[in-house]
């Protein structure tokens, strides 16, 4: 059975582009072993990420992201049961926010920055759809 789930969490401190860095080579090195695929968002310390796979696999990598010391304030925003994947072409990808519009973040919140504890999953989601369909998403599948 496919799960999608998304989850956001605040990058503890001393985070910094090497540790997205080592995120992202981690995810790309262990999700295929494993038939994880998703997304990774980081803006202004928040990561917000969508991982898709079984449901075993993906429940086990969000138990080890809940225990990651480099994240803290980890919250689980939507989780389903899915026919299909939207990532399937992904280890882990990650969205360009250089190439970010701020009023797509501001259709869905009351400011221009991406903070996903401040609405609903709901609305996370669909933020996130946004998100990837607007900026490229970049790292190699």
């Amino acid at each position: 059975m496919l799960v999608r789930l998304l989850y956001a969490s605040r990058a503890a401190a001393g985070t910094n582009a090497e540790t997205q860095a080592a995120i992202l080579h981690q995810s790309k090195a262990h999700n295929p072993v494993q038939g994880i695929t998703g997304v990774l968002c980081f803006s202004e310390g928040i990561y917000m990420q969508v991982l898709e796979g079984g449901r075993g696999a993906v429940n086990g990598l969000y138990g080890r992201i809940l225990r990651d010391p480099r994240h803290r304030d980890v919250e689980l925003l939507s989780y389903e049961e899915i026919g299909e994947r939207r990532f399937a072409a992904w280890s882990m990808g990650q969205v360009n926010l250089g190439r970010l519009n701020p009023a797509l973040v501001l259709k869905y919140s009351e400011r221009p920055t991406l903070d996903p504890y401040a609405v609903s999953g709901q609305v996370s989601m669909a933020l996130f759809m946004d998100l990837v369909a607007t900026a490229a998403i970049v790292g190699l599948p």
